[in-house]
């Protein structure tokens, strides 16, 4: 049972009461009394507010869920259905052209095109992995991967290969000569690297295995060096506004081997990172929230260190320095060694007994997310400028799951008063806006001007949007299968009106435009061969699942000029809203038996292997094997797709209750076998109704229309708190 500290009209969880007043509070100018005094006030001022807005939500899905029953199998006239939904308030006037202008932003999100990782912090591994992800060995990554093929002598195995060793060397000389191209030659012909004076800067003198001597067919991207003594030892090569780094080091087993010495070289990858409070992170009581909390702490404070067993030697983790060179001109250089972090609030509709009213009536999660992630964000801003994480003075907040302009608007009044409150001055902190609720998609423009002055970031969310998509039409009809959901026509609308309106509200050169998760960490090579596609899209950045994705990802924006591209974008018309209302409904389409079956494996063998980690173990994140075997990484956006969509297919009689019975007790020895080798791992069959986790799914599936806009929270937190209560 928790214990409750009572201070300032508040009911405080003894555990965070303490982790504010001795660990957070103390260097930040604000006294942890005033602290919860201010919250107390945000609670009573914005509270009632933020409940009215749930109430929206739940009697706008009603008016939607009556009309869409009244003309459930007719051919829905656009303009009637544009009428109707502005009718009741879900699409809102559309005003006069504005540009956004948001200040003090850091370059990594302003201007630098590049990945983007999203982490969950509660976990003080990743959190830190994550942190130090702005740069990797691109060696590492292409070695470690199938990114090579594993043929032809090429084979990964326990001892080093040098055949697949020596087909990395020519991968990595091939994208160098497609980034910092040389005058004459290739980088695989490379047999030495030199500095030449030429005026007042230095040039970088490459000699060739022919004797010629050469340079860079671009001399401007010559950034930087490092000497020991007189000999070369980094030398950095910039290519749209993105690092390289060549590392020389012959005493090394590559570069003794290499002609030039090359024992590395090194990407800046991870451009910035999301440290996660919400769809990655399990936190469902107090003691978790106090993990969040304390790991984004330590990170601001750059004190997080981490302890951990790899390959039977511990090994110890914690944030990487700068990176520092000479540059062209003889003058001192230092890049920043670490990616620039964002933390994820909890959404509108999470609610906390971490900390209560007087009368025990829980407050919104997200009231307290902003205001203990900016307490601690405060450490960082006090040592603006010395290595730490914003060094433009900004905290930066993505805010997931908003339904449109009131929601945001909402937000920036919470972040007003979260600004007062510390002490900082107006706008300090910043919104990434994630557009993943369809009333916000149809409504972007709007939300976005609520947001003009803060907004650094919008990004489509394919996951959760998707989710939405289906919940919001549920009475509609039968969805059409979920691999065909990436191909219809709302979400191709979808992806390009997101940029559309980004681009024409102004936040190329100002704020992020992203694009979603690559789900697959072991499939390096598929992604190098498609995920070029979001650059190319006009996307500034766009989601990967590892580090070392991270640094094959970011070859990408070597290859793309985003700004150019963005440039170019802004000439077409916009997405069509027409486009992103049509329903990706069945309609006529006939499934077979098999069909619909293999839909169901499909489906509910990722929800049982992905709750049955969230419940039993408090694992927000994982990589869940498919019907194949093929690891994928799962969240709450993926649950909320396959939940609801069998929840739509029962709704509308495509399957039946006894079908998804047998088939999730089937699939649940699947995912038992799947986890056989992880000792903590609670079997599922073949007594189901022991199972908290099983049970979960069942709540998940056969209560999915009921549950508000396909939230999976709801059930997640009751059955994980129900088996931390048992343990306990």
């Amino acid at each position: 049972m928790s214990q409750y500290v009572e201070a300032q009209n508040l009911k405080i969880d003894k555990v965070l009461f303490e982790l504010v007043r001795d660990e957070i509070a103390p260097g930040t100018g604000v006294d942890a009394e005033a602290f919860w005094s201010s919250l107390a006030t945000i609670v009573e001022a914005l509270g009632p507010e933020n409940e009215a807005l749930l109430d929206k939500r739940d009697r706008l899905q009603k008016q939607l869920d009556d009309w869409h029953r009244a003309h459930k199998g007719e051919v829905i006239d656009a303009a009637e259905y544009r009428k109707f939904l502005s009718g009741i308030g879900y699409l809102v006037a559309e005003r006069g052209d504005f540009q956004v202008n948001p200040a003090n932003v850091d370059a990594e999100i302003a201007t630098v095109a590049g990945p983007q990782l999203v982490v969950p912090v509660d976990n003080a591994r990743y959190a830190l992995n994550a942190a130090n992800a702005r740069w990797g060995s691109l060696y590492n990554a292409l070695y470690g991967t199938n990114a090579i093929a594993d043929s032809d002598g090429a084979e990964r195995r326990a001892e080093f290969n040098p055949v697949r060793g020596a087909k990395v060397v020519e991968a990595a000389a091939a994208f160098l000569d497609r980034s910092a191209a040389l005058a004459d030659g290739s980088y695989a012909d490379a047999t030495g690297f030199a500095l030449a004076q030429s005026g007042a800067r230095q040039e970088l003198r490459v000699q060739l295995r022919d004797g010629r001597e050469t340079g860079l067919a671009d001399n401007s991207k010559f950034a930087g060096f490092n000497k020991s003594g007189n000999a070369l030892v980094n030398i950095l090569l910039c290519n749209n506004q993105l690092h390289i780094e060549i590392q020389i080091d012959r005493d090394k087993p590559i570069g003794r081997v290499h002609p030039a010495g090359v024992n590395d070289v090194f990407l800046e990858s991870a451009i910035t990172t999301i440290q996660d409070c919400e769809d990655s992170v399990a936190a469902v009581d107090a003691e978790d929230k106090v993990r969040v909390y304390q790991n984004w702490l330590g990170i601001m404070k750059g004190t997080l260190r981490t302890h951990f067993n790899k390959n039977g030697k511990k090994v110890a983790r914690k944030l990487n320095a700068d990176r520092t060179y000479t540059d062209p001109e003889g003058k001192p250089l230092t890049l920043p060694g670490r990616s620039l972090l964002l933390v994820r609030n909890v959404g509108l509709h999470m609610y906390t007994d971490a900390v209560t009213t007087m009368d025990g009536k829980e407050i919104p999660e997200g009231f307290l997310d902003a205001m203990v992630t900016c307490l601690a964000a405060k450490h960082d801003l006090a040592g603006q400028g010395k290595g730490g994480n914003s060094r433009a003075g900004s905290i930066y907040i993505v805010k997931p799951k908003l339904h449109g302009p009131e929601e945001v608007g909402a937000t920036v009044k919470l972040f007003s008063r979260v600004e007062d409150a510390l002490g900082m001055p107006r706008n300090t902190i910043k919104i990434g806006i994630m557009d993943e609720e369809r009333r916000l998609t149809v409504n972007l423009k709007e939300s976005i001007r609520e947001a003009r002055d803060r907004v650094i970031f919008i990004n489509t969310g394919f996951l959760d949007r998707t989710g939405d998509e289906i919940h919001t039409i549920m009475e509609a009809g039968p969805v059409i299968r979920k691999a065909d959901m990436k191909g219809s026509p709302w979400i191709l609308a979808y992806e390009n009106h997101n940029v559309d309106v980004g681009i024409e509200t102004g936040l190329p050169g100002k704020a992020q435009i992203g694009k979603g998760m690559w789900a697959m960490p072991d499939e390096m090579r598929a992604m190098i061969d498609t995920k070029a596609e979001h650059p190319q899209a006009g996307a500034s950045t766009a989601w990967v699942p590892s580090p070392t994705a991270a640094t094959l990802h970011v070859m990408h924006y070597h290859e793309t000029d985003v700004a150019k591209r963005q440039k170019e974008l802004a000439t077409r018309q916009r997405a069509e809203l027409d486009g992103i209302l049509t329903l990706p409904l069945l309609g006529g389409q006939n499934l077979s038996e098999q069909d619909v079956q293999d839909e169901l494996d499909n489906n509910v063998q990722s929800i049982l292997g992905y709750v049955v980690r969230w419940v039993d173990q408090g694992v927000g994140c994982s990589k869940v094997p498919d019907m194949n075997d093929v690891g994928l990484m799962e969240d709450r956006a993926t649950l909320r797709i396959s939940s609801q969509h069998i929840a739509n297919w029962l709704r509308h009689g495509v399957t039946t209750k006894e079908q998804v019975v047998e088939t999730m007790r089937r699939m649940a020895a699947v995912v038992d076998r799947q986890n056989a080798s992880d000792a903590d791992y609670q079997n599922m069959a073949p007594n189901f109704d022991d199972s908290i986790a099983f049970q979960a799914a069942m709540d998940l599936i056969f209560e999915g229309c009921a549950q508000a806009n396909g939230y999976t929270e709801p059930v997640l937190h009751a059955r994980r708190r129900q088996v931390k209560a048992g343990a306990a």
